[in-house]
């Protein structure tokens, strides 16, 4: 009896015959797909972390401007603190502000001059208004004589600041060789501050929050410049980082002094009267009365303290 013989096998297989799923080259297959939606994913994820902050969103309330001075309970009596918040208090208020105030004691500068604890007050106030946009840096011997004005539209507006910028002009004068910008944009200035005759004023300036500011603070601070004993002490400081760090100068713009830094003495190395304050401007600043032993910072501020009040009283403000 014959069998019949069984097909021979070929290794061709017919036209209609489907690849295993579970084919070696298809599970390589998957596993790079996997792998590369993942990395897409991390990629995500860090560019979110890393430039999620350029488009963070303030939490509502959040106050657009921080006026931080500071004060000293060891050297002002307590009237003279408290006319001091009551006049950056009611600007604040007015526009929704925010006013802080904090004392030169609650900071470490080792055995500089009091004066630098102001540095690491503008620090103290970045942390406490995470989200808040600009910083005002305003002595405590001074009064915002006309709270009418918006610091934002004031100064800070980009088409503003690009109109009231000195460009090309001498960091510090009056033959500084390190001169202003000429072609710096509104958006791109993160530190606004005038200048007097003998060189930067840090007494009024206007700062903005972000991580440049911090590095800027933090190189100002810096222990090896508080240890040169500059004759202005963090003036001079200022004016040093400022001409000599070119990732500092970038950001910075001078504008005209009696935009926010009139003088209520007058004094002829720093201006003489041309720098003195109008009625009408935004600031008046007693500038060196604190280390003029002829002079009585409490007795000059009386006066123009005076003077606001009979404006807010009058209505007029």
């Amino acid at each position: 009896m014959h069998f019949a013989m069984p097909p021979r096998k070929t290794s061709q297989p017919p036209p209609y015959a489907r690849a295993s799923r579970s084919s070696p080259i298809r599970r390589k297959q998957l596993q790079f797909v996997a792998l590369t939606g993942c990395t897409l994913l991390l990629l995500i994820y860090l560019a979110i972390r890393l430039f999620g902050s350029s488009i963070e969103r303030a939490p509502p309330g959040t106050p657009e401007v921080v006026v931080v001075t500071l004060l000293d309970e060891a050297t002002m009596s307590d009237e003279y603190r408290a006319r001091i918040m009551e006049n950056r208090k009611y600007y604040a208020d007015k526009h929704g502000y925010a006013s802080f105030f904090p004392d030169v004691s609650d900071y470490d500068y080792g055995n500089s001059p009091r004066s630098w604890a102001m540095v690491p007050a503008l620090r103290h106030a970045m942390t406490k208004y995470p989200h808040s946009t600009y910083f005002f840096n305003l002595s405590p011997h001074s009064l915002i004589m006309n709270p009418k004005i918006s610091l934002t539209s004031h100064v800070m507006d980009n088409k503003r600041l690009e109109s009231i910028m000195l460009r090309d002009k001498p960091v510090v004068p009056p033959d500084s060789v390190i001169r202003t910008f000429t072609h710096l944009k509104g958006d791109k200035v993160d530190l606004v501050l005038t200048q007097d005759r003998e060189g930067l004023c840090q007494g009024s300036f206007i700062i903005r929050r972000g991580e440049w500011a911090k590095f800027f603070l933090d190189t100002w601070f810096d222990p090896l410049y508080r240890s040169y004993n500059f004759q202005k002490a963090e003036a001079h400081a200022l004016e040093h980082v400022v001409q000599w760090h070119p990732t500092i100068l970038t950001k910075l713009a001078l504008v005209p002094q009696n935009l926010i830094n009139s003088y209520g003495v007058d004094i002829a190395s720093r201006g003489g009267k041309e720098v003195m304050y109008k009625e009408g401007e935004f600031v008046v600043r007693l500038v060196g009365c604190e280390l003029d032993s002829t002079r009585y910072c409490e007795k000059e501020f009386d006066m123009y303290y005076q003077q606001w009040k009979s404006y807010l009283n009058k209505g007029t403000l």
